[in-house]
């Protein structure tokens, strides 16, 4: 059964390099091959106070 578990923890946590707050990881992807292949990348910083602020983003409605 250990063959079979992933690991599932955090491994590493992405920082702003202006502030040095925690931010969040993001998912963007490219295409190889023909397949999209996921790259996992630090976030904006929503930190108020820093020089590298972004405000939240509004996500896309999802397709019906």
């Amino acid at each position: 059964m250990t063959g079979k578990m992933r690991e599932t923890r955090k491994q590493a946590e992405s920082t702003c390099p202006a502030c040095k707050h925690p931010v969040s990881t993001e998912i963007k992807r490219h295409k190889t091959l023909g397949v999209f292949v996921p790259l996992w990348g630090p976030g904006p910083c929503h930190n108020p106070d820093c020089a590298a602020y972004e405000p939240a983003r509004r996500r896309p409605k999802a397709r019906a």
